[in-house]
């Protein structure tokens, strides 16, 4: 019975050797967990899922229900503290032996790893089980092509997964030049929360001026520098930039103590309000009192800022890289530019900004693209179509 079937409940496990935990990190990687957390609720809604992850605090309870159908195992392998991805390699080890114990009692239908940390965990905790096997690799995975070692070995999973799922055609094309044969990679892209991230509800207080804003971290390769040096062309706008440490560490962070020295110097640091890390629950409430959304990374793997934007029926300008040249359609959901171009950043501004009719449109074509191709259900239908395709080929092999 195919397992899309709402009569057929399927055993899914999830691997990840870092820690899910919810922190204050805007990384890509952090967007990442938050991705898997979510797939895994709008999962457990017809099948069971159990996540597995390494313990990183003391406080971490060793089983924790976290939804309907959805369950956190935390294993204890190396010391309960956050560590890098690298770091976790001495205790993959500790983490297949468990996984293998939790497995013999309890055999899942499909496997899902997540970073290729824990595709090497995933893979010894399966070892005898005949269980098919997808990859899903981090972020970080596309800029290892340096180090020979890492690129080997993740050839080698690439390799064995009945699937490795790429975030975007971007992505893919970096699995491809890594080694993943073409036809073991599926494109399925980071979601959004459409519920929370719609058009209609309230939004935060504003004045007169034209409001642009940039979510995210405050370093120069997320964009914020060229969204303030467009603002100098884009006069009587103002900037409102949410993301960094709370507001009251903003004075000993060097990010925001650099991006403050380049508003000066360009003489935009009265048009400018830097609000600090921001709840995600209150972003959609700040982006829709937004005129204009910035989302100009150098690198976009999940390009999940520009997504919440286009959800909330705003206009985005997003830099031409990664997941955006998936989920921004120039010129009809949203407005693409290169990486690092204020100028033209600027020049794009000014022509959204004096044409209200054009910012309706993209406004209305980008919340429909995001609740069509990118909701939560949506994202966990394609991937209950991959467990079904990789459960086919593991009955047609044995």
């Amino acid at each position: 019975m195919p397992i899309s079937s709402q009569r057929c409940a399927v055993n899914i496990a999830f691997v990840s050797s870092e820690a899910l935990s919810s922190t204050q990190d805007e990384s890509d990687l952090a967007a990442q967990r938050a991705h898997l957390m979510a797939v895994a609720r709008e999962l457990g809604r017809e099948h069971k899922v159990t996540i597995y992850t390494r313990r990183n605090s003391d406080s971490d309870k060793s089983r924790v229900r976290v939804s309907q159908g959805v369950t956190l195992e935390h294993l204890t392998a190396g010391p309960a503290e956050n560590l890098p991805e690298d770091g976790v390699l001495p205790y993959l080890s500790d983490l297949g032996d468990q996984l293998m114990d939790r497995w013999g009692q309890d055999r899942p239908d499909v496997i899902h790893a997540h970073s290729w940390t824990g595709g090497l965990a995933a893979i010894a905790g399966a070892n005898g089980l005949n269980v098919p096997f997808t990859q899903t690799f981090s972020s970080e995975s596309s800029r290892d092509a340096k180090d020979a070692k890492k690129v080997r070995v993740q050839r080698a999973i690439g390799r064995r997964a009945s699937a490795v799922i790429a975030g975007c055609g971007d992505e893919e094309t970096s699995l491809i030049r890594l080694g993943v044969p073409r036809r073991n990679i599926s494109i399925i892209p980071c979601g959004v929360d459409v519920e929370r991230f719609r058009r209609q509800g309230p939004s935060a207080a504003r004045g007169t001026r034209p409001r642009l804003l940039h979510v995210g971290p405050l370093s120069a390769d997320k964009g914020v520098h060229t969204a303030i040096r467009a603002l100098e062309g884009v006069p009587d706008a103002e900037l409102i930039i949410a993301g960094g440490p709370a507001a009251t560490e903003l004075e000993h962070d060097a990010d925001a103590h650099r991006m403050m020295l380049l508003a000066k110097e360009i003489g935009v640091e009265d048009r400018i309000t830097v609000l600090g890390h921001v709840p995600h629950t209150s972003v959609a409430k700040l982006m829709r009192s937004a005129d204009v959304v910035f989302s100009l990374p150098r690198e976009a793997p999940a390009g999940v800022v520009a997504l919440e934007a286009m959800a909330c029926g705003v206009p985005v300008i997003a830099s031409a890289v990664g997941a955006h040249l998936d989920s921004v359609v120039d010129g009809v959901t949203g407005l693409l530019v290169p990486a690092d171009r204020p100028a033209q950043t600027s020049r794009l501004t000014r022509e959204l900004l004096a044409d209200p009719t054009r910012r309706t449109a993209l406004g209305f074509a980008g919340a429909d693209r995001a609740r069509s191709r990118y909701s939560w259900e949506r994202i966990s239908q394609e991937l209950v179509h991959v467990y079904e395709t990789a459960l086919s080929g593991a009955a047609a092999a044995h």
